[in-house]
């Protein structure tokens, strides 16, 4: 038993990966998706600062 017959094998390297190329029309939907994703970060930290919308209003039993 020489070298590493007994040990772990080592793994393959992954292939690198391409770079796609993009024209206008990919760069300009990736800044719109960026920003839409920034419009719904900033609502939804506006949603948390205001605090849950339910528990208010008339509470009914379970007696009838």
């Amino acid at each position: 038993m020489s070298g590493r017959q007994g040990g772990k094998a080592k793994p393959l390297k992954a292939p690198k990966k391409v770079k796609a190329v993009l024209d206008d029309e990919d760069h300009a939907f990736k800044e719109k998706q960026k920003k839409e994703a920034a419009e719904r970060k900033a609502l939804a930290e506006q949603a948390k600062q205001k605090g849950p919308l339910t528990g208010g209003g008339i509470k009914k039993s379970g007696k009838k």
